[in-house]
C-alpha cells in the first residue's frame, strides 16, 4: 500500500519527507529506500539531470546493488515491482523499453567524463560495478587465452591413478585432471561431494608436477576463504582429507602444514583504504597455486581484486556450492563464472554430483529444495524423521526455550568455570538461524530473549558479560580477528576477555565489531557447520525468503534440522530463486566463444 504524504511517519528513517514525483511515490510504497533517493538526488544536483525517467533508472540501479544485483534490466524491473506494489501508478514511458534505454543512454549521467551509469542494450549498471565486471571478465579471458601449464603426462597419469585409486566418485579424478592442465578452474558441488578431498589430492599431484617439470624450489600454495570461520574450516577439512593411505607420509605432512587465511589477509589489507590491497595488478601474489573455498560468498569487488593480484601463470582454483546464498554484497560470482565458462560440462568447470555426507533425510531434503520440488520437501519434513521436521510458527517460543536455551545456559556455565573452550564446543553443537537481523523473528529479538534468560544483570548499556557468545562481524588486522570468528567472553583477573575459536584472546573492550551469537542469520552461518540447526523462516512476503536461503540453512546441519514455518512458507521458499542481475556470465560467454 502506498502511503499518502500526511501518513508518513516522520521518524521512519526509510521515508524521505520532501520526496515528490515518481521517486517520492516509490519511496512511500516501500520500493525505494531513503538511501536510493539520496544518492539519486545528489547525482541529479551535481550533474544537472532532471529527466524523471533517467533518474528512475539511476535509483533502480542503486536499489539493485542493495539487493545484490550489479545490473538492472529495464525489460523486467518495473514488471517485478508491479507485483510487489500493484497500486503504484507508473508512467506509460516505462513500458517502451527501447525509448527508455535511449533516454538513459543520452543522459549526462552516461557521459564518458562522468560514467555514473552505463547502458548496454536494455541493461543499466552503475559505472563502478560495470567497470568491475569488465575488469574481472577481461582478466579471466586473459588467463584462459594464456598457453596452458606444462604437464608431464606420464607423471600426472601415475599420480592421479594412485591418488584417486578406488575413488567412489569418478568426477573427483576428472576435476583434478582438469585443474592440473589449466591456469583457471572451478570445482562445484554440494556439501559432502568430496570437494576438499579433490583439492587435497590435486595439491599433492601439483607438487609432484612441480618437481617433474624441473622446478628448483618448493611449490607455493595460497589457501583462502571469504571469512575467518570458513578459512579455519578449510584448514581443518584439508588436514582431515590428507589423512588417507593414498598419500605418502611426506604428502600428508606437507598438506598438514598448509595454512588457510581470509581473502583480505591473502591480498594484504591496507589501513588507509577499505577496498584496496597490498597485492594488486602491479604487485602480484608470489604463489604457484591459489585455492579459494566457499567462493559463493565472494563478492564481485573481492573477486576482481583477487584476479588483479593472481599472476597469469599461477593456477587459480575456485571451489564452492553455487546453490548456496551469494555474497551479502553485489554479485553472484561463482554461479556467473561457472555459467560463463560453459557450465558443468565446460572444459574449466567440474561439478561433483555424488554426495557422501548426506545420505539420509537431510540430504533428501536438500536435494528436493535444489530441484525446486516443494511438495517433496514438505513430504520429507512431515514424514516423522528425527533428523528433519517442520514445526508450526505458533510453537516457536517453546522451540527456542528448548535446545537454544539449554545451550545458552551451558555456555554461560562453561565460561563461569573459566573453561571457554568447552563453551565454544557447546556453541558449535547447535545454532538458531533466522533470515533477518531485525524484526519480530530477527537475530536481535532472539539474542535479546536468550540473553534475558541467561544474564543475571540485563542491562543494554552493558553489552559484555561472562558467558556472552559473540560473532565477529568485521575484519580487524590490528587485533588479528576476522569476520566470522566466534568467541566466548570470560573473566581473566577481573578483566573481561574473549576467547576466540581461532585460539586468540582479545580484550572485550577492544572488540567493537561483534554481535551476540546465540542466533545468527543464515548468511552469517555460511562457512560453518553445526550438529543441530533450528531454522526460523520469515513470513511468505519476505524478499529474502528464497530457495538458496532454505538450502543454505539445511546444509549447515550435520545431524538434525528443525524448520519453523508453515507449509505455505516452505513452498514459497522453494519456488523463489534468488534473482541477481549481472552481466558477467553473458560477458564471459561472448568472450570465450
Amino acid at each position: 500500500m502506498t502511503l499518502q504524504p500526511d501518513e508518513i511517519d516522520p521518524f521512519d528513517r526509510d521515508q524521505v519527507l520532501d520526496a515528490s514525483g515518481l521517486l517520492g511515490t516509490l519511496n512511500r510504497a516501500g520500493l525505494l529506500a531513503a538511501a536510493d533517493l539520496h544518492v539519486t538526488r545528489t547525482m541529479a544536483r551535481l550533474l544537472s539531470e532532471d529527466d524523471e525517467l533517467v533518474l528512475l533508472a539511476l535509483a533502480l540501479a542503486v536499489r539493485g546493488i542493495r539487493f545484490g544485483s550489479s545490473v538492472v534490466d529495464l525489460d523486467h524491473v518495473v514488471d517485478d515491482l508491479r507485483v510487489e506494489a500493484p497500486d503504484v501508478p507508473w508512467p506509460a514511458e516505462v513500458d517502451d523499453h527501447d525509448a527508455w534505454a535511449d533516454r538513459v543512454r543520452a543522459s549526462v549521467l552516461t557521459a564518458s567524463s562522468q560514467r555514473v551509469l552505463v547502458v548496454e542494450g536494455h541493461q543499466v549498471a552503475l559505472g563502478r560495478y560495470h567497470a568491475l565486471e569488465v575488469s574481472l571478465s577481461a582478466r579471466l579471458v586473459e588467463r584462459l587465452a594464456h598457453p596452458p601449464p606444462s604437464v608431464d603426462e606420464a607423471v600426472l597419469a601415475q599420480d592421479l591413478d594412485r591418488l584417486f585409486a578406488g575413488a567412489e566418485n569418478p568426477d573427483q579424478r576428472g576435476a583434478a585432471d582438469r585443474a592440473a592442465r589449466s591456469w583457471t578452474s572451478v570445482v562445484t558441488g554440494g556439501p559432502g561431494t568430496g570437494k576438499t578431498t579433490t583439492i587435497a589430492r590435486l595439491l599433492a599431484a601439483l607438487a609432484s608436477q612441480h618437481a617433474a617439470v624441473g622446478a628448483t624450489r618448493p611449490l607455493t600454495i595460497g589457501l583462502a576463504a571469504p571469512t575467518g570461520k570458513a578459512a579455519a574450516r578449510m584448514r581443518e577439512a584439508l588436514r582431515s582429507a590428507a589423512d588417507t593411505e593414498v598419500l605418502t607420509d611426506d604428502e600428508r605432512a606437507w598438506l598438514g602444514s598448509l595454512d588457510a587465511v581470509t581473502l583480505h589477509r591473502l591480498l594484504g589489507p591496507r589501513p588507509d583504504h577499505r577496498t584496496a590491497f597490498k597485492h594488486h595488478a602491479g604487485q602480484k601474489l608470489a604463489h604457484d597455486v591459489v585455492v579459494v573455498d566457499e567462493t559463493s560468498m565472494v563478492s564481485l569487488l573481492m573477486m576482481e581484486r583477487l584476479l588483479q593480484a593472481v599472476p597469469t601463470t599461477c593456477r587459480l582454483v575456485l571451489v564452492g556450492d553455487p546453490e548456496q546464498l551469494a555474497s551479502v554484497e553485489a554479485g553472484a560470482v561463482l554461479r556467473d563464472v561457472a555459467d560463463g565458462l560453459g557450465g558443468p560440462d565446460g572444459p574449466h568447470v567440474s561439478h561433483l554430483r555424488h554426495g557422501f555426507r548426506f545420505s539420509g533425510p537431510i540430504g533428501e531434503l536438500a536435494a528436493a529444495v535444489v530441484a525446486g520440488d516443494g511438495e517433496a520437501a514438505l513430504e520429507i519434513l512431515g514424514a516423522g524423521h528425527a533428523e528433519v521436521r517442520l514445526v508450526d510458527p505458533s510453537d516457536v517460543s517453546s522451540i527456542v526455550s528448548g535446545r537454544p536455551l539449554e545451550q545458552a545456559r551451558a555456555v554461560a556455565a562453561a565460561a563461569a568455570d573459566h573453561d571457554p573452550q568447552r563453551g565454544l564446543a557447546i556453541l558449535g553443537e547447535h545454532r538458531l538461524l533466522v533470515a533477518h537481523r531485525d524484526g519480530p523473528a530477527g537475530v536481535v529479538r532472539w539474542n535479546d530473549e536468550l540473553e534475558r534468560a541467561v544474564r543475571t544483570y540485563p542491562d543494554p548499556a552493558q553489552p559484555w558479560y561472562v558467558g556472552r557468545p559473540v560473532l565477529v562481524t568485521r575484519n580487524d588486522a590490528a587485533l588479528g580477528v576476522n569476520n566470522g570468528d566466534v568467541g566466548i567472553a570470560t573473566s581473566t583477573d577481573g578483566l573481561l576477555t574473549v576467547e576466540l575459536d581461532t585460539g586468540r584472546t582479545v580484550a572485550a573492550a577492544r572488540l567493537a565489531a561483534a554481535q551476540t551469537a546465540y542466533a545468527s542469520t543464515v548468511h552469517r552461518s555460511q562457512g560453518s557447520e553445526f550438529d543441530h540447526v533450528t531454522l526460523v523462516l520469515p513470513d511468505e512476503d519476505s524478499l529474502v525468503l528464497t530457495r538458496e536461503l532454505l538450502y543454505t540453512a539445511i546444509t549447515r546441519a550435520k545431524a538434525s534440522i528443525v524448520v519453523v514455518g508453515t507449509a505455505e512458507v516452505v513452498l514459497a521458499a522453494v519456488a523463489r530463486r534468488s534473482a541477481r542481475g549481472s552481466g558477467l556470465a553473458r560477458r564471459l560467454r561472448a568472450s570465450t566463444r
